[in-house]
């Protein structure tokens, strides 16, 4: 995705060999025309997979994913990351490890909105170490749901991660794939798909 890649370059900035910040566009500033082509692009991925539901985790995901659920016309579901008053009961559970923040979260989805039968869309800002898209896998699996593909804005592709999700069985769609942050620079895959 050309105007992803070139956000990345213009505004990117790699703090080390694994750590890319994008912090002006994604996940704390966020680009909402940016975020609306992303939407665009993975609905037009997707589009025929009879997607219900979109799934995310909170926060950083939120923005691509309610842009992509508004284009497959779908309700977004973000799973939440701490314990909630209003969200004690009926709840689907697993454990994600966040590689950036270094810590362990149980995150959450209600019973009530993610439902046995239902066609998901995971959405998620990276795939680094593919623990979020797992936690997400293992909600859904536990919802008897299906997961209907997996969406992802920006992938570090000489990390483990998108090995270990694409071992699962499910199509992976990333719309950046980095293949080293070596020397500061962004260096993409060679062969990723560009649009």
């Amino acid at each position: 995705m050309k105007l992803l890649h070139k956000k990345i370059e213009q505004e990117g900035k790699v703090l080390s060999d694994t750590v890319l910040k994008v912090d002006s566009f994604l996940n704390h500033q966020v680009d909402p025309q940016l975020m609306k082509a992303i939407g665009e692009e993975f609905a037009a991925r997707f589009r025929q997979e009879g997607i219900t539901k979109v799934l995310t985790i909170e926060s950083s995901g939120i923005a691509p994913g309610v842009m992509a659920a508004m284009e497959l016309g779908t309700p977004l579901i973000f799973a939440r990351k701490k314990k909630s008053l209003t969200l004690s009961e009926g709840l689907l559970t697993a454990e994600v490890y966040s590689f950036t923040k270094q810590e362990t979260n149980t995150i959450s989805v209600s019973t009530q909105y993610l439902k046995e039968g239902d066609r998901v869309l995971l959405i998620d800002d990276f795939l680094a170490n593919g623990q979020a898209a797992l936690g997400l896998i293992e909600l859904v699996k536990q919802a008897g749901a299906h997961v209907a593909g997996i969406g992802i804005v920006i992938e570090k592709s000489f990390q483990e991660g998108g090995k270990l999700v694409r071992e699962t069985g499910y199509r992976v769609e990333s719309l950046a794939e980095i293949e080293s942050l070596n020397d500061g620079q962004v260096t993409f895959k060679k062969g990723a798909e560009v649009s």
